[in-house]
């Protein structure tokens, strides 16, 4: 038998870091010497996904990093259940990492394998939030001066499955208070965060019309995506969902039935760069856009915008950069050089540096992780003492 040689690219370490405020980053480290970064999380659920990885450990250690297809269809098919957020977030976060690796192993940014950049800078969005009128104002006008010319925004609070005229009119005051603050030029995209059940969705969706959203995102839960079909015959206002969708098959049916106009899959739950470049292709096949989803840290961020610099498809990307999630520990916290992003006139430029385009402060890493986290979302009950979608 002919004896196997050795690339120096195996690996041989595999680390996991549970950081604040909410994240899961993961290191992969070649024989070589070569080092990769991911970030697998599903929030709030943090912990399980880091069991993921680890059930995952025989096949990854001694595994050619380079091969990184090859080890995307072993996890992806080898088992005989797959999908849903937990495994493919677990696979993401490894998929970011390997092709990390490869970037570094051949001394280029990874939109450069994926095809080369199809655009110089990527425009992206800040979120706005207050609890009122006041508050609305004063932050979407600060977005607005710190450099981002596009923003996106919760109109909603828990919902009952159909609830009272003043929901959707407190919907609209909110969404009417931030195009007031900040005029026409600049576009605000709508996130109902899957809150809104069927028997209300039109109603919400024409009420905010006149104030032209730029996109109303994940206007039903993921499960419930065949309401899309009667929402787009009803409204001209662009349709946009995918963060809770995690595979190629999961988004077939909505870009095959025309059912939105943006996919939003997310770079740590829907397989990692190698799947949402397919997702993207895909939908460019039927004219849809994408907006990768990303409320998470600078690693998935990072992986995102390698999708969006070589995607000709790609509209707008989403950071966390004050997201309320995130207070001592923003986005920027650990990263080496916290300007890397460089957002100028609502764009983030070409990234250069090899692999993810990032370098990783592994000192605070590590030191940020003997705090851990232990991040759950809030649940919330209707005055009945039911549960509502949060």
């Amino acid at each position: 038998m002919k004896k196997k040689t050795s690339t120096g690219l195996e690996i041989t370490k595999v680390e996991l870091f549970k950081v604040p405020p909410r994240w899961l980053f993961l290191k992969i480290t070649t024989k070589n010497g070569l080092v990769g970064w991911g970030e697998p999380v599903v929030e709030g659920r943090a912990a399980t996904v880091e069991t993921a990885i680890n059930e995952l450990l025989p096949y990854l250690i001694g595994y050619p990093a380079n091969k990184i297809e090859d080890f995307w269809q072993l996890v992806y098919r080898g088992g005989f259940y797959r999908g849903g957020p937990v495994l493919m977030s677990a696979l993401s976060g490894i998929d970011q990492a390997l092709w990390d690796i490869k970037g570094k192993h051949l001394g280029v940014p990874i939109y450069e394998l994926l095809g080369g950049a199809v655009r110089d800078k990527v425009k992206i969005y800040g979120w706005v939030h207050g609890d009122n009128k006041k508050e609305l104002t004063k932050a979407a006008k600060a977005r607005i001066k710190k450099g981002f010319t596009a923003v996106k925004m919760i109109v909603t609070n828990q919902l009952e499955w159909i609830d009272a005229p003043s929901k959707i009119n407190a919907a609209v005051e909110r969404l009417a208070t931030v195009r007031k603050a900040i005029g026409d030029d600049y576009p605000i995209g709508v996130d109902f965060h899957g809150r809104v059940h069927k028997g209300m969705l039109n109603m919400m969706v024409k009420a905010l019309e006149p104030y032209q959203p730029y996109f109303i995102e994940e206007p039903v839960l993921s499960e419930n995506n065949e309401i899309l079909a009667s929402l787009k015959s009803f409204t001209t206002t662009p349709i946009a969902t995918g963060e809770r969708m995690y595979s190629r098959w999961d988004f077939k049916k909505i870009i095959q039935e025309g059912w939105v106009d943006i996919v939003q899959p997310d770079l740590s739950h829907a397989g990692g760069i190698s799947e949402v470049k397919k997702i993207a292709t895909m939908a460019e096949a039927y004219d849809i856009a994408i907006a990768p989803h990303c409320p998470l840290g600078p690693i998935s961020l990072a992986a995102a915008l390698q999708i969006d610099f070589s995607c000709i498809n790609a509209l707008i990307q989403e950071t966390s950069l004050g997201i309320p999630y995130n207070t001592e520990f923003e986005l920027t916290h650990y990263l080496k050089n916290p300007k890397v992003f460089g957002l100028k006139k609502g764009y983030v430029p070409l990234l250069t540096a090899p692999g993810l385009g990032i370098e990783i402060d592994e000192k605070k890493v590590r030191e940020a992780a003997k705090i851990g986290h232990d991040w759950k979302n809030e649940i919330w009950r209707n005055e009945d003492g039911s549960i509502a979608e949060w």
